[in-house]
């Protein structure tokens, strides 16, 4: 949490944390690229998967989206289940069906906040194609909605929803030109 505040309140010392900045994008692209190139496999689903993440630090609305979505798509008609990484969770084993009734302590608290407000098929796994396969012999789902989970590559796309925080803005803008990240 004061990570994230002193980012937002562009406080002068994290420039300190420039050169790990490089690194760590230096990795992230070429992990990348390795699933881009085929080098690494993407599974997909027999259904379509839209990813809702962020490119911000902290919280940025992604699950009141995936909330607003899921029921969204319901109203088109649309069977959708929903697939997130349970980050906090302590499930007694992964895939993991979250429900209405999971504790947040064993689902996590978003996940069971979304259980919550939709009913709808939830399955938490750190691998998010595991998790889509439980979700797809589980139940009986038409679409699938990955909450944040833009950075899981190894799970196939059909539409990417990058939320950005309206009140904040952007602290600096990274922009994919012909495989490099520029910084503005």
């Amino acid at each position: 949490m004061a990570l994230e505040q002193a980012w937002y309140r562009k406080a002068s010392w994290l420039i300190m944390l420039r050169p790990l900045s490089a690194v760590f994008t230096a990795l992230a692209d070429r992990r990348r690229r390795q699933y881009l190139n085929g080098s690494k496999p993407v599974w997909r689903a027999s259904v379509p998967v839209i990813v809702v993440g962020n490119i911000s630090v902290g919280g940025t609305g992604k699950s009141p989206l995936v909330i607003w979505l899921v029921n969204w798509l319901r109203q088109q008609g649309y069977k959708p289940g929903v697939v997130s990484r349970g980050y906090g969770a302590k499930p007694p084993a992964f895939p993991f069906i979250v429900t209405p009734a999971t504790l947040p302590s064993e689902g996590g608290d978003e996940p069971v906040m979304i259980a919550r407000r939709t009913s709808v098929p939830l399955v938490i796994d750190p691998d998010r194609p595991a998790a889509v396969r439980h979700l797809q012999q589980s139940f009986d789902c038409d679409i699938i909605i990955s909450d944040d989970g833009m950075q899981h590559y190894a799970l196939g796309r059909d539409i990417e929803i990058a939320v950005i925080d309206g009140q904040r803005g952007l602290r600096t803008v990274a922009v994919y030109r012909k495989g490099l990240y520029v910084s503005r």
